[in-house]
């Protein structure tokens, strides 16, 4: 309870000095000289840096080393400027005997800005990027103007209880900060794992998309774990917590994890991977991405379908890469009666084999399917190895070619003939009107009575 008391008497005691420096010399000549010093080297590095980026600016696009570092070096041309100022200037009132402290405040900040807007700049996120910023920035600036230890021990004091658990704001913020720092050290070190994992080009894909998902599942479990624990939570208070969020897993969260462990599985059992074409509930494309909730297919005009990964289990799907990427396409083609079938069957088989993309072995074949209503039914089947390519495209080149050798050979396509048989073929008898004496002799009745 003293050392509370004495934090807090610390604090107010700094920030009564705070104000007694703001009331009696914020105002004063050497003060308002060394803010108008501060202000001026502001607004000329300004100018400085614009007009340096102005002579650089077409130089690092020619140059490829300058165009790699450009980006990183390009927001420190501000406060590199202003610093080297504001030295000199503070280098110029020590000589003369003048007061520095604010001098020598702006540069103890704008070398911690240069250092920690440096090392930021490794960061991909922009959004994190700033506020990893600003957040190291602003415990660097308490630290040299004195208040940072004062402010941590009078968080440090401030506790509270949660059942047997005592909790200070410090813990709390120190919690925070560990927690995001160390989520983005764990994805970071997943990414890279992820890129080291993608380089094994002899391990099956499968097996790459699985070692990348427990990978980054266990380094963010690990990251929560040590933020936990930085927060002075004991981590065996976290069964009750986990037993809770089985029982919300069970209810609320049952897709979710039905189409992660849809996904686990699908990896595992290596039915599918990436770069496999497959046809499900409509939809024909290849695989892009196995993701923990769904799978990604990108069809051939380009659309990306979001699949659930327990749809990819429940439906049908075919693979037509699963165990060989080798395709067998059948193609239907009819022709007259009235021409050479072995001819036609050869010239299909030509045209087939000129196509870049038939394969040669096993070679194209016509087969005689049958004799048709129109004309015979004839088949060309025929092999591919890239179906991720299209398939339907494929078909519409060799049916092309076939139209072409079959004009030039005179080989006729047949047209649908339908011919009509009468079942009674007499004529019907002429018609002949009844005359007057023939008409009903009760008609004329009705019509005078």
């Amino acid at each position: 309870m003293e050392q509370e008391l004495s934090s807090f008497d610390h604090l107010r005691d700094l920030l009564d000095q705070v104000l007694i420096w703001l009331g009696s010399d914020l105002f004063a000549y050497a003060s308002l000289a060394q803010f108008a010093v501060i202000a001026l080297s502001l607004g000329l590095s300004w100018l400085l840096a614009g007009a340096l980026r102005k002579l650089l600016g077409g130089v690092h696009l020619e140059v490829p080393i300058l165009a790699r570092i450009a980006p990183f070096f390009s927001p420190l041309t501000v406060p590199a400027f202003a610093l080297l100022l504001i030295a000199t200037a503070g280098v110029v009132a020590e000589e003369f005997t003048l007061p520095t402290y604010l001098f020598d405040i702006a540069t103890s900040l704008l070398t911690a800005w240069l250092v920690i807007r440096f090392a930021v700049n490794f960061i991909r996120s922009q959004a994190l990027r700033r506020l990893v910023a600003s957040v190291a920035w602003l415990i660097a600036a308490l630290n040299i103007v004195g208040l940072l230890d004062p402010i941590t021990r009078t968080l440090g004091a401030a506790r509270f209880s949660v059942g047997d658990v005592s909790i200070s704001l410090l813990s709390i913020i120190n919690g925070l900060l560990a927690f995001f720092l160390l989520i983005w050290l764990a994805l970071a070190a997943s990414r890279l794992l992820e890129n080291r994992v993608d380089a094994l080009s002899d391990v099956n894909p499968s097996a790459r998309e699985l070692v990348k998902k427990l990978a980054r599942i266990a380094l963010v479990i690990l990251a929560v774990m040590i933020a936990f624990n930085a927060t002075g939570v004991d981590l065996t208070a976290l069964a009750v917590f986990s037993g809770a969020l089985g029982v919300g897993l069970g209810f609320g969260l049952q897709k979710v994890v039905a189409n992660f462990v849809s996904g686990v599985i699908l990896l595992m059992d290596r039915s599918i991977k990436p770069g496999d074409v497959i046809e499900t509930q409509g939809t024909y494309g290849w695989i892009n991405h196995l993701g923990a909730r769904y799978t990604s297919i990108i069809t051939r005009d380009g659309t990306e379908f979001l699949v659930p990964n327990e749809d990819m289990i429940t439906q049908s799907v075919i693979n037509w890469s699963f165990s060989d990427r080798r395709v067998r396409r059948k193609i239907p083609i009819s022709v007259s009666y009235e021409c050479d079938l072995r001819k036609a069957m050869s010239l299909m088989e030509e045209a087939a084999h000129d196509i870049h993309r038939v394969l040669k072995s096993p070679p194209p074949a016509a087969r005689l399917m049958g004799f048709g209503d129109n004309g015979v039914d004839l088949e060309l089947r025929l092999w591919i190895e890239d179906p991720q390519s299209g398939v339907v495209n494929v078909a519409s080149e060799v049916m092309l070619a076939i139209w072409d050798a079959f004009h030039k050979e005179g080989i006729d396509f047949p047209f649908p003939q339908r011919v009509v048989h009468f079942a009674n073929a007499t004529p019907p008898k002429e018609s002949v009107a009844p005359s007057n004496e023939e008409q009903d002799p009760g008609s004329d009745a009705g019509k005078k009575s």
